[in-house]
């Protein structure tokens, strides 16, 4: 039986609409003495676009990866308020979140417009990290792996074996994000193998076992060890227990055990 690669852990902090360019410059110079020995974990944190700058800076001399929370898919014109992967990656930036539920939910994003930002985001040097989950009521009506067989072959739809290799996927049960409800162990592994299995179909399985899949939804560090325990759960996407520096780093040490 072919033995399941390795996959190393990546811990990623949203900050989403949170912190200041000095809060965040402060939070990193703290983490970054923290995680300076963390040898077997990956660290990202994404905070909003106003101190990307500041974090990039702060990051500069170690370990930690800088995300950016959304991209838009034209690299530039008339698009008020907007930001591209060429601006992105200019500043440092080496990650971008695409698709998370709040983006969804919120503010018009489709499989259509994630599909278009992933694409942007792999010419232009970033690696997207693609949030894909079900709603309360999806999964209720036993929805689950039909949402997100669509969400991944539309939001991937023509993305080349090349573009895949740089893929991060991060799964999110909605109805788990910032309720304090976490999927079970068992429902999180069954999502991610299915997920695990659709990117086969999409490409290949070695390729389909090379690519990391996150939980997303209420990750604490109390909960942490027995998630990242399952076969495919590579890591985490840490919303709420991102904000506080010595939190996050727990969470990030028992990813690296």
């Amino acid at each position: 039986m072919m033995e399941t690669p390795m996959r190393r852990p990546l811990i990623a902090g949203n900050w989403k609409m949170y912190k200041t360019a000095a809060q965040t410059k402060e939070y990193i110079n703290q983490l970054k003495t923290m995680v300076s020995s963390s040898t077997k974990v990956d660290v990202a944190l994404a905070p909003p676009f106003p101190a990307l700058e500041a974090a990039v800076r702060a990051a500069a001399d170690s370990p930690i990866v800088i995300a950016a929370q959304n991209v838009f898919w034209e690299k530039e014109g008339a698009y008020t308020g907007e930001v591209s992967a060429p601006m992105l990656h200019d500043l440092g930036v080496e990650l971008v979140i695409i698709g998370h539920s709040e983006r969804r939910q919120y503010f018009g994003e489709t499989d259509e417009t994630v599909n278009r930002r992933v694409k942007a985001a792999v010419s232009n040097g970033l690696r997207p990290l693609v949030c894909i989950g079900e709603t309360l009521d999806q999964r209720e009506a036993g929805l689950t792996f039909s949402v997100l067989e669509t969400q991944l072959k539309d939001g991937l739809a023509g993305v080349d074996q090349g573009a895949a290799e740089k893929l991060i996927l991060a799964y999110e049960p909605i109805w788990a994000i910032g309720t304090g409800r976490t999927a079970t162990t068992e429902i999180a592994q069954e999502a991610h193998q299915f997920i695990r299995n659709q990117l086969t179909g999409l490409f290949d399985k070695k390729l389909a076992n090379t690519i990391r899949i996150l939980y997303g939804g209420s990750v604490k560090p109390e909960n942490t060890a027995d998630l990242l325990a399952q076969t495919d759960v590579d890591g985490a996407l840490v919303g709420g227990a991102s904000l506080k520096v010595d939190v996050f780093y727990k969470i990030v040490d028992i990813g690296g055990r």
